[in-house]
């Protein structure tokens, strides 16, 4: 894949994000192309354009290239800066598709993070910012990024098409990871979760909660689904509704589920009966799967590993999702690390699906940008 000792190229427009963060944390340059190029609308998306303008506003000294058809890209990373920024996300994708690699780059800043991103809160294609504050925030715990100044907060909900939502989120710098074990999950001991509606009933959310609760209550007793009817400004501007799930266990770990509504002109409405149902069973799987870290956060554990301190880092996940496996593939040509990797087929203990244990010895990470005090 690398073609000059010290810049990377690559062809296609998958896993933009991946390799833009990747190059960002490693000092790497970066060349895409043949982004779309024999697309009826070749080049860059107006959200991943908007995704290249955010990396550039929290990154000081950044090079950015793209050519006039927008189907090459040359970047160079700068020196990851932080600060107070404010960053108007493209509606074409949720705001969880930029805090997702926010979540990655934070705790490398030289000056704490604290951002105000707008745009769409909860769609059908990235993870809502409710699931990330319940699973990623939590993870970035055991690494030992924790304090006072570490929230992610919804001022706003905004749905598709309109948006107009507006989320806060804020993230302490670290000089150095600390590694972690995760290598029992433990019992699912309590189901958390949140019905939301904006513009619509509020009787929505009710009706999303009864039928949710109608499937888990088979399975545990301790269940609390909280519901969330946001009004007049803080609506957003377009109708919808949708439920987030979160299965805690006994060692701290995280699994999440969601399901939104159809936004207005898509598709047939949606009963919210069945998509508290259908939102349950979606949990139901990812329990059984299982593992120490949820399907949405694989790849921020794993990077995670990969920048901590020169120790053994281990994690049990559940199998590997299509987009983590390419992840591996990337950490290997940026960091040039190589995980262990150990199949723990279901025995009579480990109940669900079969499970992967991911070792690796971090590569000393450390924040050259952080100014010592």
């Amino acid at each position: 894949m690398a073609t000059q000792a010290h810049s990377l190229s690559y062809a296609g427009c998958n896993f933009l994000r991946q390799r833009l963060v990747l190059s960002t944390l490693s000092g790497r340059p970066v060349k895409i192309r043949k982004i779309r190029a024999r697309d009826d609308n070749p080049g860059l998306r107006d959200f991943e354009a908007s995704f290249i303008r955010l990396l550039d506003k929290i990154t000081n000294g950044s090079r950015i290239e793209i050519n006039q058809t927008g189907t090459t890209l040359y970047y160079q990373p700068g020196l990851l800066y932080g600060g107070s920024v404010e960053h108007d996300c493209s509606i074409l994708r949720g705001i969880g598709y930029y805090l997702e690699s926010l979540l990655c780059l934070a705790p490398f800043m030289k000056h704490p993070l604290r951002i105000v991103l707008r745009g769409v809160t909860n769609d059908q294609v990235d993870p809502s910012v409710d699931v990330l504050k319940a699973t990623a925030l939590p993870l970035l715990k055991q690494f030992g990024i924790d304090g006072e100044s570490f929230e992610l907060k919804i001022v706003r909900r905004g749905m598709l098409p309109g948006g107009g939502g507006e989320v806060f989120f804020s993230c302490p710098v670290r000089k150095v990871l600390k590694p972690i074990q995760l290598t029992d999950p433990g019992k699912i001991k309590r189901i958390r979760g949140m019905a939301y509606s904006v513009r619509v009933s509020p009787q929505m959310a009710n009706r999303i909660v009864d039928s949710a609760r109608s499937i888990l209550n088979k399975f545990i007793p301790d269940i609390y689904i909280y519901t969330d009817h946001m009004k007049g400004v803080n609506a957003g501007r377009s109708p919808g509704f949708g439920l987030w799930l979160v299965a805690e266990t006994t060692n701290g770990t995280f699994l999440s589920a969601e399901l939104v509504s159809n936004h207005q002109g898509q598709g047939t409405a949606v009963l919210p009966e069945d998509l508290g149902r259908n939102c349950a069973k979606l949990l139901l799987e990812e329990i059984h799967r299982g593992g120490c870290v949820d399907s949405t956060n694989q790849s921020l554990a794993l990077l995670l590993m990969t920048l901590g301190q020169q120790d053994v880092s281990k994690v049990l996940l559940g199998p590997l999702s299509p987009y983590t496996i390419e992840f591996l593939r990337h950490l290997k040509s940026f960091f040039q690390i190589m995980f262990k990797i150990e199949t723990k087929p279901c025995g009579e203990e480990l109940k669900g699906g079969d499970k992967v244990l991911m070792t690796c010895v971090g590569i000393g990470f450390s924040n050259l940008s952080k100014t010592l005090k």
